[in-house]
């Protein structure tokens, strides 16, 4: 029988966080809710990322601060930013004397709140990168390479790294960024991004996907953010030259009503759009397409590594894919032997997808499902981040950097 003193508090700072009832983020919730003797917080700030709609919702494993809205990439996200960092340090002042303060990128004002947070409370200090800002900022063209503020950033950045006890990473690619900054590597850690198979079962008492929208052909699914990262231009593209096909996009983000004028201008009437749905509901039809697609647009940090959510949460719904990024993704696939990676020919990977027979997409699918259930899995992750918060408040002697590596050897440190 666990006593109060054998159980460890966690609060994180993760500003777009979301439970699994509400549409969104909901990393964190799933990785801390599967952790054993840890009692744990997640503030988050009270804006939808992608609509920047205010929400509420009763969790008692959140708190939420209030934060300013913005529409794109100007100084009023930065002041969301900001408001976000005050509102969380005072959160976590408010809580009990965490064991561990852990606050999650991708800006990093919100690791700035956390190391201030721990400072100020005595705590260890775990930083996860989810981003590499401010690489990600200049890749993408919103920040001038050693202008000023990329200098003040990439300070920013350093600072951090070398003040936190242990840095989780997203994706293990991004080992060798860090050797090159001079981190140790014994201070890393990498916890993928991930999906529970059986999140994913088809749910009866749902309306099915298909009876959400007109569907001639295959069912071509996106479920993602709606930005100008995200390369749906070149879906929209993809669903002009295969008409025959039903390409759905469900979610949010700045450039969605850009993306409808386009679809509606150009006659893509196999073109269909729904909002962005709570994570459980969508879990519970996504299985009902037949293709998954993962785009994004071509970045030089995203060449440096990703790991994308939708991927693995297309592979626990038994869903083939199609991704136009090397990398993790490829790896991934052709590790699972679910799917095709076509950089640059995204057309095509989903023309010869969609091409085969009902039951070799199925395979495909059961296949990559296993894939995820034995690598990639929350309960997997859950027990790396498990390890990374037992070593750092001594429960646990540290393992050594070949302990730690990747499970099953893709996207592995190089």
């Amino acid at each position: 029988m666990k006593t109060e003193s054998s159980v460890r508090r966690v609060v994180v700072l993760n500003q777009y966080a979301m439970p699994a009832s509400v549409g969104g983020g909901t990393r964190h919730v799933e990785l801390f809710g599967r952790l054993k003797g840890w009692q744990y917080r997640i503030v988050a700030g009270d804006r939808d990322h992608a609509s920047q709609r205010p929400h509420s919702f009763q969790d008692p494993h959140f708190r939420l601060v209030h934060v300013s809205g913005y529409r794109g990439n100007d100084h009023r996200r930065v002041i969301s930013f900001a408001t976000y960092c005050l509102g969380a340090v005072v959160a976590t002042l408010r809580e009990p004397r965490p064991d561990v303060v852990y606050a999650s990128s991708p800006h990093l004002l919100a690791p700035v709140a956390g190391w201030l947070a721990a400072r100020l409370r005595g705590s260890k200090f775990v930083l996860e990168i989810r981003d590499l800002w401010p690489q990600s900022m200049v890749d993408t063209g919103y920040l001038r390479e050693n202008s000023l503020l990329h200098r003040a950033l990439r300070a920013l950045e350093l600072w951090l790294y070398r003040r936190a006890d242990r840095i989780v990473l997203v994706t293990s690619a991004w080992y060798s960024y860090f050797r090159s900054l001079g981190i140790d590597e014994a201070k890393l850690e990498w916890v993928s991004n991930s999906a529970e198979p059986e999140d994913f079962d088809i749910q009866p008492d749902l309306i099915p996907l298909r009876d959400r929208c007109p569907v001639r052909g295959r069912l071509i699914v996106y479920a993602g953010a709606h930005g100008p990262a995200n390369g749906l231009d070149l879906l929209l593209d993809a669903a002009a030259e295969l008409p025959e096909h039903t390409f759905l996009l469900i979610g949010e983000g700045i450039d969605k009503q850009r993306l409808v004028d386009r679809a509606r201008s150009e006659g893509l009437a196999n073109v269909q759009f729904l909002g962005m749905l709570p994570k459980r509901e969508l879990a519970g039809i996504l299985g009902g397409a037949d293709i998954g697609v993962h785009v994004l647009n071509d970045a030089a940090v995203f060449r440096l590594g990703l790991s994308p959510n939708k991927l693995y949460d297309y592979l626990a719904a038994g869903l083939p894919v199609v991704t136009n990024c090397l990398g993790e993704p490829s790896d991934v696939l052709t590790a699972a032997d679910a799917g095709f990676a076509t950089p640059g020919e995204l057309t095509a990977g989903l023309r010869k997808l969609a091409d085969l027979d009902d039951a070799t997409l199925k395979e495909m699918g059961h296949r990559g499902r296993r894939y995820i259930q034995d690598n990639r899995s929350r309960t997997v992750m859950s027990a790396r981040l498990q390890r990374v918060l037992d070593e750092v408040v001594g429960r646990v002697r540290p393992a050594n950097a070949e302990q730690r590596g990747p499970l099953e050897g893709v996207g592995g440190p190089r």
